[in-house]
């Protein structure tokens, strides 16, 4: 499967956070997350494992209470069910991937 980004609409994900769901299937999805600074991906948890890479920017990452420092080129893993969320510091992409597929993504 290959997945043209230019061709994968943007889909709203927050306030001034949007998404693009690149290539799934199977086991696994990879989608591209767009914030602008300040913007919010709140606490929450999901019951996938999941990769976050800093495509560019930077952010304030929470997992479980533990909060860090993370810009482009740094990459994160939450366990499933893990509390987890960020805080744009600048305007910044993250590249999340997922295994199970998020779904709820696809809907």
């Amino acid at each position: 499967m290959v997945c043209k980004n230019k061709d994968v609409p943007f889909s709203p994900a927050g306030e001034n956070v949007t998404r693009k769901v690149l290539a799934h299937a199977g086991k696994m999805l990879c989608a591209e997350v767009h914030f602008v600074k300040g913007s919010i991906g709140a606490l929450h948890t999901h019951p996938h494992e999941q990769i976050g890479y800093v495509v560019s920017g930077k952010f304030e990452l929470t997992i479980e209470g533990e909060t860090t420092i993370i810009e482009a080129g740094d990459s994160y893993y939450t366990k499933p069910d893990q509390i987890h969320g960020v805080v744009a510091l600048t305007d910044g992409i993250l590249l999340d991937v997922f295994t199970p597929q998020r779904e709820d993504f696809l809907k």
